[in-house]
């Protein structure tokens, strides 16, 4: 079976006020990944909406920790879930149409593949993301 994505780390997945919400198991993994307190990664680098902590965009509109001249993450070791699950999002696995959107507007997405090929790949990559799947 052909392999329905594979991330090109070009960055469109990184660009946008973001619905990139982070766990509280998280913000401990990231704030020590960046040898910060959990209160200074929260202050710098996150913002509250809903309930919820998400991560910043940058003024370029990219997510905080994208860095454009390297393309690349710079918390990628230790990213939320929700990064981690891309393209995987329930919606995505559940919706044909929302599917043939994100297919169009990422660069990883193996454009001869089908949607069942993707659904039927993707139980393995959601595996152990329960936590982050319950908000699109």
């Amino acid at each position: 079976m052909k392999k329905v994505f594979e991330c090109r780390m070009c960055g469109d997945c990184c660009y946008g006020e973001g619905g990139i919400f982070v766990l509280d198991k998280e913000k401990e993994k990231i704030a020590h990944f960046l040898k910060i307190t959990v209160p200074q990664f929260l202050m710098e680098f996150c913002q509250e909406r809903n309930g919820k902590t998400y991560l910043k965009a940058g003024e370029d509109n990219f997510c905080i920790f994208f860095d454009r001249e390297i393309k690349g993450c710079g918390i990628h070791l230790v990213k939320p879930g929700r990064c981690e699950l891309w393209p995987y999002f329930p919606a995505n696995v559940n919706d044909r149409e929302t599917w043939e959107m994100a297919k169009t507007a990422c660069r990883g997405f193996n454009r001869d593949c089908s949607f069942e090929d993707f659904k039927s790949q993707a139980p393995t990559a959601i595996e152990g993301n329960e936590e982050t799947d319950n908000d699109e």
